[in-house]
């Protein structure tokens, strides 16, 4: 059994991690009895903690809002990730949180020990390159992130590719970092489906709605390769036929994201790309090394001419 000032950090923990919690869940935890946890709240809100309880069969326990900043306890991989977590954040794609990240980790290096100040130095030469992605609110982000973790149903206006709105009610499942975007991975209550959502273009509305029960995923479903290909499958405002010179297996290992590849031969194949822009279509296309042919799209044909105009510009005398 624990020994109480261990236990009540242990508590503090689990309340931090899940929004609601039963009394005996919590006991079941700590190997205690739920008249014990009742006694570690009194304490709790004695050291100004905001700890909620709500009575009945469906009640529990709740931590608040309004509290003082819980003690930490971290073992020496957590300190770790903290501290490369927050270098990577300094240079990451959250608007506004650099300078946050950075003074945030000057006080984390001032009280790790010597052994781990020099674990974290060891990541200093392998960060990612700054982002150049679209920013997007550390708010927009806590909203979207605390209604997937409390299963909440989230409300929001969505600018689409063609820069049309719409208003959007989802149950959201899981946000997915990927190519220098934010994404939601969420089932789409409008549409009956799972859907993806860039979060640089949503405008969450609060409060959020009621909670749901999560559905699962469809089985053998990967939710970095369901995103992947919901990004390749998004209504872009150009896409273009293009037929490759090349082997499917070369084509995948030249596109980041997951696309349908159709084979038409070992060393031919075609799918269907799509970009907002047709001039960043093209740049895609030149980076396959590969021979290539386009069906039915005379925007990315005049951005192909502009940029061969432009590099033959480039390399004349």
């Amino acid at each position: 059994m624990l020994e109480t000032s261990a236990r009540l950090l242990r508590l503090l923990s689990l309340l931090q991690s899940r929004r609601d919690w039963t009394g005996a869940e919590l006991a079941g935890r700590l190997d205690v009895t739920p008249r014990t946890i009742r006694k570690d709240m009194d304490r709790l809100r004695e050291l100004g903690y905001p700890v909620e309880a709500r009575p009945g069969v469906d009640g529990g326990y709740r931590l608040g809002v309004g509290g003082a900043l819980p003690p930490l306890l971290l073992d020496d991989d957590e300190a770790v990730a903290v501290a490369v977590g927050l270098r990577t954040a300094a240079s990451g794609s959250i608007l506004g949180i650099e300078e946050t990240s950075l003074r945030a980790l000057t006080k984390l290096q001032q009280i790790l020990p010597s052994r781990l100040r020099h674990r974290v130095s060891a990541f200093e030469n392998a960060l990612p390159i700054p982002m150049r992605g679209p920013r997007v609110s550390p708010d927009t982000l806590t909203v979207i992130a605390a209604a997937c973790r409390d299963h909440e149903r989230l409300r929001f206006d969505y600018a689409t590719h063609s820069g049309t709105s719409s208003r959007r009610t989802v149950e959201p499942y899981r946000l997915v970092n990927h190519n220098q975007r934010w994404y939601l991975l969420a089932w789409d209550l409008d549409r009956a489906d799972w859907r993806t959502f860039r979060v640089d273009r949503m405008d969450p509305r609060t409060p959020a709605g009621p909670r749901f029960a999560p559905r699962p995923l469809p089985p053998d479903t990967d939710i970095a390769s369901f995103v992947e290909r919901g990004i390749g499958q998004a209504p872009w405002r150009f896409r273009a036929r293009v037929t490759v010179h090349a082997s499917a297996a070369h084509v995948r290992s030249r596109i980041p994201i997951d696309i349908e590849i159709e084979e038409l031969a070992p060393a031919r194949c075609a799918f269907t790309p799509g970009s907002d822009h047709p001039e960043m279509l093209a740049l895609y296309l030149g980076l396959l090394d590969a021979d290539f042919e386009i069906t039915d799209s005379p925007e990315l044909m005049a951005a192909l001419r502009t940029l061969i105009a432009r590099y033959q510009r480039a390399v004349a005398d």
